[in-house]
């Protein structure tokens, strides 16, 4: 990348704020230092610093797309105002050439006594277009965004996904030289969101630089060429995307006591050697990880945070767990073996028409497959009575790429003539699918796809003179 002209460039960034333990201490910190200077004496603090951002340097290139990842309250959102010009920074410098447009609180500059063609018009102007500009594009805008008659009628009459629409579709429609979006690709219905993500990718087929904060490893993955790791306002680590998103996931499910490790294993890893990359995975993973080939594991620390229970209604689904081939619990997993989901299930009342069944998650909530245990219609069991508990298991072959998901357990029965869930467990479990040699697979699953290539044929056998080939 460093043929291309430089885009942007962050040298020392740092963002501080003062934060006060009450209210009357702000005034303080303003009048009583002032006083003190004036009598010759030390000032005191009324106020502790908070550095939301700590020496942050990094390039980006013309062209390139690069994502940035951190837990929250790393930085990440403060990084991308600051670059758009929203914050100023505490110290550093911030280098950008050409046009920025951003996607960050997407509707927070309209109006809301204005009417939508009329917002279009100011945030257009906002983010450089002149009026004959916008004018030019404003079809393409209003078609984009899908606001229909509504257009004429004020901002405040709108719904929020109708205001987020909008001003998604003035801000990709700037034409910008680089594009900052934070966390803004899920706005919309599931159509909307494809339209976005086309988008983006015409405005990275034009030659634009995008710079994005998202929590989805498999976005980064797929839309970046290089990404940026940031924790506790520093940046840990740069290089290519697979790396760094499996680097961010290990800081984030690293057991408590193994985080300091993680995070210095990282920062010794920046300018991503081999011996770095060694020493982090050797950090954050259990040692069943890091004494053999079979990689697999289980992590205690490795638990859902996320697990939201339906009400029961004579069911409860608990001990949700994987079990290996020779019936060892992991939830570290690799690609090709085979497992099983298993959860049991406590009856507090006579229940009948039961079926049971499984679903595997990716950190964004993407449902990839799973399973029931009879098709719908045919009970697993006809009947389970109160005080009983089974078990159930799903077994099935891992396929997935390198990264984090969740699995969902859910029991359906007859309740007054109709199938309905008895007890449900979203993000009951969770896995982790450990990183292959040497991998090719691409995407999410594993097709088993190979690829070949025939090199052009050479060699004076070949060779065919011009006059053979003449009629």
């Amino acid at each position: 990348m460093s043929n291309r002209p430089l885009a942007l460039r962050v040298t020392g960034l740092s963002k501080s704020y003062a934060i006060y333990a009450q209210p009357r201490d702000r005034l303080k910190q303003f009048v009583l230092p002032l006083l003190a200077k004036l009598l010759g004496r030390a000032p005191a603090t009324y106020c502790r610093e908070f550095r939301a951002l700590r020496d942050v340097s990094f390039e980006v290139h013309a062209g390139e797309t690069v994502g940035i990842v951190g837990r929250n309250g790393s930085g990440k959102s403060t990084l991308l105002q600051l670059v758009c010009g929203t914050l100023n920074p505490t110290a550093g410098e911030i280098e950008t050439h050409g046009r920025i447009a951003a996607l960050l609180e997407l509707g927070s500059g309209f109006n809301p006594e204005f009417t939508g063609r009329e917002n279009v018009f100011l945030n257009a102007a906002v983010l450089g277009l002149s009026r004959q500009e916008t004018e030019a594009r404003l079809a393409e805008i209003l078609a984009f965004a899908e606001i229909g008659e509504f257009i004429d009628q004020p901002i405040k009459t709108y719904s929020s996904g109708m205001v987020v629409r909008l001003a998604f579709a003035v801000a990709v429609h700037v034409q910008p030289q680089i594009l900052v979006v934070d966390e803004a690709l899920s706005v919309g219905d599931e159509r909307f969101q494809r339209k976005c993500f086309s988008r983006i990718d015409a405005i990275r087929g034009s030659g634009a630089t995008i710079l994005f904060v998202s929590h989805s490893a498999s976005t980064v993955v797929e839309l970046c060429d290089r990404a940026l790791l940031l924790d506790d306002g520093e940046l840990l680590a740069v290089g290519e995307p697979k790396r760094i998103v499996a680097s961010y996931q290990k800081l984030l499910y690293a057991p408590a006591e193994q985080r300091a490790e993680v995070r210095a294993a990282l920062q010794e890893g920046v300018v991503g050697t081999a011996a770095a990359a060694g020493k982090l995975a050797a950090a954050a993973e259990p040692s069943a990880l890091r004494d053999g080939e079979q990689r697999e594991a289980f992590d205690p620390g490795l638990q859902p945070t996320s697990t939201m229970s339906y009400e029961s209604r004579g069911a409860r689904i608990h001990s949700p767990a994987l079990f290996n081939a020779q019936g060892t619990p992991v939830n570290h997993l690799v690609r090709g073996r085979r497992y099983r989901y298993r959860y049991r299930v406590q009856f507090d009342s006579t229940t009948t028409h039961l079926r049971f069944g499984m679903l595997i998650k990716t950190l964004t909530g993407l449902e990839l497959g799973g399973a029931v245990t009879s098709p719908f219609g045919t009970p697993t069991l006809p009947l389970v009575r109160a005080g009983e508990e089974i078990e159930v298991d799903f077994e099935f072959t891992c396929r997935l790429a390198p990264a984090v998901y969740f699995l969902n357990s859910g029991v359906v029965a007859d309740v007054e003539g109709t199938e309905t869930f008895v007890h449900r467990l979203i993000d009951a479990a969770m896995f982790r699918v450990v990183p292959e040699a040497d991998d090719t697979m691409t995407g999410i699953v594993d097709f088993s796809c190979t690829g070949s290539v025939r090199p052009p044929s050479s060699g004076g056998a070949d060779i065919v003179s011009p006059d053979e080939v003449r009629p």
